[in-house]
């Protein structure tokens, strides 16, 4: 690495062991504090760290070890390559968890029976008494509680009292206190009575054995939701194809596709995926794009297409030269722009961590306060309620919940927008959407398909329309001007052979002529027709409505006579209305920014509606058209797809580039829409919401939970109704907490967009 911050790259590290805020609080901590660290981030739903800066890999590692958790560096050069041995370390971890629980349960059972049972029933309190007697229960309790203490439990003993010897508790750290209070209290009331007060003489052995049944129960059911969390990645590295069918040394030899390089021939057969990016240099096929662009309708590909890694083969069959392999393939990009993403921290994440950073010392301390309060002015026995009530804090207080409450939302928010072609490159973007009260569109190519076509050719009384469109075709050929070029291919397009052609002339200003076949053919502008002479009035409906339609007609005459009016133009995309109708949908201005004539820009922005325009700009007036918007309509977003659309994408306050466009805007933006369609803005400002929205309930739910029932569990609701919470209960609510906010999140995989961003 660097040694000076112009040099600060960004690492990852998978963090194993994190199970709350705190705990990210505390990598955050131990991470910023190594010199050359710029900036850390961590994430505890996909439990990885992000480091930017100059420090040494070695020193981040001793950091993260110094704070009490293991971590391994991640291989962003080859983004999901080290998914799959995560997934099973996740898988191993389940399983443990699942064995640790039913172990737990089975042992706790019978202590809460022997103990609950004795308190709610009163004949079961006789029950024991005749057979076994109270002592003999107590014994019998105290060595399946230990068992469970000492084998499934021992998890919370192993990381949480460490912690708090680092003075750094964590939720292990409460769990592990407040079980061994109960139990060290329960073991002096077992074997030796006489040193605690008269009439404080009881045992708590069912509260320590369900506390750590309970928080298992928590644990499991909250790795099972984060998997699920995660599948939108497990899905994009399993779009990825294993081997490849590669031409070597004359034969064709299977090979791992992480051995390919640039250049390999590779044979692609009808049903295989696409094992790399390349482009095809013999056969043809169909090939199913959804998975890049979220459009259904397979693609045709012949020699000179371009394919990507990851995407379908149909019917046919063909060869492709390799492109990009490894972590270059758009396949890899997106993967890796999906995980910075699921990675990234929202600002409001900043209020989160500042609660949370002193927030389980202060649950100490309410601990602590609780137990001394019931001590000195509780009823009898004051020891047992001091006790009792004390656990039941430290149980209730965990503050997993609030630790999982926004990066869960982030990670199924991102990674649904993955699977609609919403690619957030950046985490901020995902908050800034939702306050977007403008979107500006580029018109060229974002709008508009990006290039010029025939639209219009309408013929005079007595011309043959296909004979006139060759001619017209045949002058245009030694044009390279765009427009000629979209003449030639329309009839090329139509199967038309194009005629013989001689002395041809350019007339500056006018337009060109030439003999086509002993016919005489000029194709200019209308100025030019009257200087031969021609009427144009003839086509004067038909040039009225190309106008009204932004478009600029040209004329034909053949041998001195007006034979046909032209229209070329950038057609508008078809799905280009629905977007912005949607976009008023959600309540949002749309304006247009472009470097063409007024008239071409107010004509397309009558026929979609666009609300504002701002036309004949330069790249530099985009950027100052932004900051104008801006001021004048609020929250701004851009999207756009050229090289010069790069400065207003980045000037943005959120900046959407259309993924067909240039690498260049693509780096510029936040986001990424990888359609190559404006039906991704509305889903995207929608999807922003969603999150947010999520995010919000989830947060709430978390700082509610802990504000309301850590009085409850100090006993305040005591003194006026007798009611206790007790440390069993408060372990059952504190894992409830968890599964309900990574619950809630998982309801953004079934968001839907908005209707007229659907693609259909």
């Amino acid at each position: 690495m660097g040694s000076s911050p112009k040099g600060a790259t960004t690492v990852e590290f998978n963090v194993d062991g994190m199970t709350c805020a705190s705990c990210v609080g505390r990598v955050e901590r131990g991470l910023k504090a190594v010199p050359g660290v710029v900036d850390a981030a961590v994430n505890l739903a996909t439990e990885r760290a992000t480091v930017r800066g100059t420090a040494s890999a070695e020193a981040l590692l001793a950091a993260i070890a110094h704070a009490g958790y293991e971590a391994r560096p991640v291989d962003t050069a080859a983004p999901g390559a080290d998914d799959e041995a995560a997934a099973q370390r996740k898988d191993a971890e389940r399983e443990g968890l699942r064995r640790d629980l039913l172990l737990a349960t089975a042992l706790a059972l019978p202590v809460f029976l022997l103990e609950m049972g004795a308190h709610l029933l009163p004949g079961v309190h006789g029950l024991i008494e005749r057979s076994i007697g109270m002592q003999a229960s107590w014994y019998l309790q105290f060595a399946l509680t230990t068992l469970v203490l000492v084998v499934p439990g021992r998890r919370f003993y192993l990381k949480g009292f460490p912690a708090l010897a680092r003075l750094a508790p964590d939720m292990n750290s409460l769990v592990a206190v407040g079980t061994a209070a109960a139990w060290g209290y329960s073991v002096v009331a077992t074997f030796l009575p006489q040193l605690l007060p008269a009439g404080t003489v009881n045992v708590y052995y069912e509260a320590a054995a369900v506390i750590v049944a309970l928080v298992l129960l928590g644990r499991w059911l909250e790795a099972r939701a984060k998997g699920r969390t995660s599948e939108a990645i497990k899905r994009l590295v399993g779009l990825q194809a294993k081997v490849a069918r590669v031409r070597r040394e004359g034969g064709v030899v299977d090979v791992p596709v992480e051995q390919l390089v640039a250049g390999d021939l590779v044979e692609v057969r009808p049903g295989e995926r696409v094992p790399v990016d390349g482009e095809v240099i013999e056969g043809g096929s169909y090939v199913d794009e959804s998975m890049i662009t979220g459009e259904p309708v397979p693609v045709e590909k012949s020699a000179g297409s371009t394919v990507v890694g990851g995407t379908v083969n149909q019917t046919g069959a063909f060869t492709l030269r390799a492109t990009a392999v490894g972590g270059q393939t758009m396949l890899a990009q997106i993967i890796r722009m999906v995980e910075q993403a699921q990675g990234a921290k929202l600002p409001i994440q900043a209020l989160v961590d500042k609660v949370t950073l002193w927030f389980v010392p202060a649950v100490m301390g309410a601990a602590l306060l609780t137990f001394l309060v019931w001590l000195v002015f509780g009823p009898s026995p004051a020891l047992s309620f001091a006790l009792v009530n004390a656990v039941a804090v430290l149980i209730i207080a965990c503050p997993c919940a609030m630790g999982l409450a926004t990066p869960t939302s982030i990670m199924v928010g991102t990674g649904r927008g993955a699977e609609l072609g919403v690619l957030f490159r950046k985490g901020e973007a995902l908050q800034l959407l939702k306050d977007a009260r403008v979107v500006a569109v580029d018109k060229t190519g974002t709008l508009t398909e990006g290039h010029p076509v025939l639209t219009d050719l309408d013929v005079a009384e007595g011309f043959d329309r296909t004979r006139v469109l060759a001619a017209i075709a045949a002058v245009e050929s030694r044009s390279e001007h765009p427009i000629a070029r979209a003449i030639v291919t329309a009839a090329e397009g139509e199967g038309l052979e194009l005629p013989a052609l001689a002395d041809f002339e350019s007339v500056t200003g006018m337009g060109v002529r030439a003999v086509v076949d002993g016919v005489r053919v000029e194709v200019g502008a209308d100025r030019w027709m009257r200087e031969l002479g021609l009427d144009v009035t003839t086509f004067g409906a038909s040039a009225q409505r190309l106008g009204s339609e932004g478009k600029s007609p040209l004329y034909a005459a053949l041998d001195g006579r007006l034979a046909a009016i032209v229209a070329v133009s950038d057609p508008i995309k078809p799905s280009s209305k629905a977007a912005i109708d949607a976009l008023h949908g959600l309540g949002l201005k749309v304006a247009m920014i472009t470097g063409d004539n007024a008239r071409t820009a107010r004509a397309i922005a009558d026929q979609l509606g666009i609300d504002e325009v701002v036309a004949e700009v330069l790249p530099a007036g985009k950027v100052e058209a932004v900051q104008r918007l801006r001021a004048s309509h609020g929250t701004l977003a851009f999207v756009g797809d050229g090289i010069n659309d790069a400065p207003a994408l980045a000037e943005a306050d959120v900046g959407l580039a259309i993924g067909t466009g240039t690498d260049v805007a693509v780096e510029s933006a936040d986001v990424v829409l990888m359609s190559g369609s404006l039906q991704g803005v509305p889903t995207a400002i929608a999807l922003s919401k969603a999150t947010l929205g999520n995010i919000r309930q989830n947060l709430f739910w978390a700082f509610a939970y802990n504000t309301a029932l850590i009085p409850v569990a100090a006993g305040v609701l005591y003194p006026a109704f007798g009611l206790l919470l007790s440390p069993i209960f408060a372990a059952g609510a504190m894992s409830l907490s968890s599964v309900f906010v990574l619950g809630n999140a998982l309801r953004l995989r079934r968001f839907q967009p908005p209707a007229g961003a659907r693609i259909h």
